[in-house]
């Protein structure tokens, strides 16, 4: 089966006519099998999807935009690339569902970090093709999402998103200004930090597993 992205499946344990589905998107440098790993701790009643980034680092690693550095080391994200996987993603969930007895109705994101500031701006792009998010140790990046989002209906959406307190890569304050964005949208939102770095914390997973169970 030949998809706009690479990726890795697991089946439901429990086959219903059709099953929802969580789609998880990794890192920068990172690659599908990265968040996979979680698969097996997930709920019985998902089709589990890690999808690979575009644009190949070399050795195994992926990203779904380049970061560049200027003369004075600071960071800027490639904003294009990052638009382009935006709707990289979007066609590839269509052909999940269109491929595999998937609800349509019940599609979740699951990302970390890059994945997670790519999930938000598929979700507010798109609303009509996600229900839930889970963004964890990511930020909000307007510039990437569609233009004229903000009119979008966003009344089956709902997100949790969750941060390190002691992250060195993408600085907590960033994700703190979260919330009032999307409260601002009327988009329902749980919000939560641990104390670690750049990283899921078990405690992390735990929360993010249980408000899936409540929102499914």
């Amino acid at each position: 089966m030949n998809l706009s992205l690479e990726y890795k499946i697991q089946a439901p344990k429990v086959i219903l006519d059709k099953n929802p589905v969580l789609l998880l998107l990794h890192g920068y440098g990172s690659n599908e099998a990265d968040l996979f790993s979680f698969a097996t701790e997930l709920p019985d009643n998902y089709y589990i999807i890690s999808a690979r980034a575009p644009y190949d680092l070399q050795y195994g690693a992926y990203a779904w935009y380049a970061i560049n550095f200027d003369a004075d080391q600071n960071k800027f994200s490639d904003n294009e690339q990052a638009k382009s996987s935006r709707d990289l993603i979007a066609k590839f969930i269509d052909e999940l569902v269109a491929n595999y007895p998937i609800d349509a109705n019940n599609v979740t994101l699951v990302g970390f970090s890059q994945g997670s500031i790519l999930s938000y701006s598929v979700a507010l792009s798109y609303p009509e093709k996600i229900q839930r998010v889970v963004a964890m140790s990511g930020y909000f990046n307007e510039e990437i999402i569609k233009e004229g989002f903000e009119n979008n209906d966003f009344s089956n959406l709902r997100i949790f998103a969750s941060h390190g307190t002691v992250d060195q890569v993408i600085p907590v304050d960033w994700a703190r200004k979260t919330p009032a964005i999307l409260e601002k949208l009327n988009i329902p939102v749980v919000y939560k930090e641990y104390p670690v770095g750049h990283g899921v914390a078990p405690q992390n997973f735990f929360d993010f597993k249980n408000w899936l169970e409540k929102h499914n």
